[in-house]
C-alpha cells in the first residue's frame, strides 16, 4: 500500500465540533465538548479512510500579503468564545500524546499549509485526502489529492464532485471565487454575479485571463459592463483566494506515519478528561490511533 496522507483541517474541525456538542464538561466544571468532538472526528476519519500518515493544520494568524490587498479580510468574524479558547491546550496534548504532528507557522492561514502539505506530498507521488468544510480547498482537487466533507455520510469530493457542486473544474475554482466572492473571509465579489452566472462564464471562456481577451462576447451589456467596472476587484480577488502551496512546513513523513496506542500516554489523558466513550474505543483495536 502506498502511502495515505490525511490532512485535517484542525481549526476547522474545532470550531465545528464546539457548536456540535453542548454541556460537555469534567467533573470540575472545565469544558470539554470541542475536544471530545475533535477526538471523536479523528477517530471516525481514521476509521473510515485508514490513513497511512496524518497531519493536522491549524491557524496561526491572517496572511499579512492578503490584508494588504484586503484591509478587513476575515474582521468580520467574531473572537473565539473563551469557552472555547480555554480547550485548545488540550487539543495540543491530545496530537502530542497521539504523536499527530500539529502543524501552525506564525502569521500563516491553516489553508495555507494544507495546501503546501498537499503539493510537498503530491510531489512524493501520495494520495492526499484534506478533511475540511473550506470550499477554498476545491482547487487543490486532482487525480492525487480528494476533500473529505466534514458532514457524515457525504462522498469523497473528487474532480467531478467539484465540478458538480460548482459548475467549474478545480483548476477554475480561483477565478470562480474570484467573480463570486467569499462572504466567509469577508471578501466582495462582483454586484449581483452568482455562482450561477460564474460558472457560466467559466464554461464558456475557460478562464479569466480568456474573458478579458474576448470581453466582447459577453452577450449581456450589463453583465459585461460590470464585469469591466469591477476588474480591478476581481484581479485582486484572484491574488487573495489563491492557495499558498510553497510554505516550508512539512514534518516529514516519520513523523506522521500513524502510530498505535501502545504505551497508556491516550489512556491517562482520556481518563484526566473523563472521557469513558473513548477509553473504551481504546480496547478495540478498529479504533485504536
Amino acid at each position: 500500500m502506498g502511502q495515505r496522507l490525511l490532512l485535517i483541517d484542525g481549526t476547522n474541525f474545532f470550531y465545528r465540533s464546539f457548536y456540535a456538542i453542548k454541556n460537555l464538561s469534567t467533573r470540575g466544571g472545565c469544558p470539554t465538548n470541542a475536544v471530545f468532538g475533535f477526538i471523536r472526528a479523528c477517530h471516525q476519519l481514521f476509521d473510515m479512510l485508514a490513513p497511512t500518515h496524518v497531519a493536522v493544520a491549524w491557524d496561526a494568524g491572517v496572511t499579512q500579503a492578503r490584508l494588504s490587498l484586503i484591509p478587513d479580510y476575515k474582521a468580520h468574524r467574531p473572537p473565539m468564545p473563551e469557552a472555547l479558547r480555554s480547550q485548545y491546550p488540550h487539543i495540543e496534548e491530545f496530537l502530542l500524546q497521539a504523536r499527530i504532528p500539529l502543524v501552525r507557522l506564525q502569521g500563516e492561514e491553516a489553508d495555507d499549509v494544507l495546501a503546501s502539505l498537499a503539493c510537498w506530498a503530491e510531489a512524493d507521488g501520495a494520495e492526499i485526502l484534506v478533511a475540511t468544510s473550506d470550499k477554498d480547498m476545491y482547487q487543490l482537487v486532482r487525480d492525487s489529492t480528494r476533500i473529505v466533507p466534514a458532514a457524515k455520510d457525504v462522498p469523497l469530493i473528487d474532480s467531478r464532485g467539484v465540478l458538480g457542486k460548482t459548475g467549474v473544474h478545480p483548476r477554475q475554482i480561483v477565478d470562480w471565487l474570484a467573480l463570486t466572492g467569499d462572504t466567509v473571509d469577508n471578501i466582495a465579489g462582483v454586484p449581483g454575479l452568482g455562482p450561477k452566472t460564474a460558472a457560466r462564464l467559466l464554461q464558456k471562456f475557460e478562464s479569466l485571463t480568456e474573458l478579458w481577451n474576448r470581453i466582447d462576447e459577453v452577450e449581456s451589456v450589463k453583465l459585461k459592463e460590470s464585469l469591466l467596472s469591477h476588474r480591478d476587484l476581481i484581479e485582486r480577488n484572484r491574488i487573495v483566494v489563491r492557495l499558498n502551496g510553497g510554505l516550508v512546513c512539512s514534518p516529514g513523513w516519520l513523523a506522521m506515519e500513524r502510530r498505535v496506542e501502545e504505551d497508556g500516554r491516550l489512556r491517562s489523558f482520556y481518563e484526566r478528561m473523563e472521557f469513558h466513550s473513548l477509553l473504551k474505543a481504546l480496547d478495540q483495536p478498529s479504533l485504536l490511533l
